[in-house]
């Protein structure tokens, strides 16, 4: 018998702090969250980028933000590590969880270049593609 593949859902929140999670031990009552951390996987040696979008860029394609060409924010600085945009020779998670049959999805914020989720291996797509 087939083995059910696991649902995913990942959470990035700008401006939140490690320990503001009740599940992390944080102050503010989060239970939903928390019942969600206790029963799945947590990251807990995540390292953000101090910004938005390279923090963005890693998580979605699990490279460093220079190495997927996001290195600051999207605009494009004509440098490598610096274009702005998620480069086309880095995959998202999105593509690679498709080829395992999982339905994607994205809600929120994109900014992380022009080229949209859909384009970018997502089923569907609910927010705003700039910041």
């Amino acid at each position: 018998m087939k083995q059910k593949n696991p649902n995913i859902l990942l959470i990035l929140a700008d401006d939140l702090g490690f320990s503001d999670l009740g599940s992390f031990g944080g102050e503010i009552n989060t239970p939903n969250l928390d019942q969600l951390a206790n029963d799945g996987l947590r990251f807990t040696q995540y390292y953000n980028s101090a910004r938005c979008c390279p923090s963005r860029a890693s998580l979605l394609s699990g490279l460093y933000p220079h190495q997927a060409d996001v290195g600051e924010m999207t605009a494009d600085l004509e440098t490598p590590g610096y274009r702005g945009y998620l480069k086309d020779q880095c995959v998202t998670l999105a593509e690679v969880l498709k080829e395992d049959g999982y339905h994607t999805y994205l809600s929120g914020k994109w900014h992380v270049g022009e080229k949209g989720p859909i384009e970018r291996g997502f089923d569907e797509f609910y927010g705003i593609l700039g910041g």
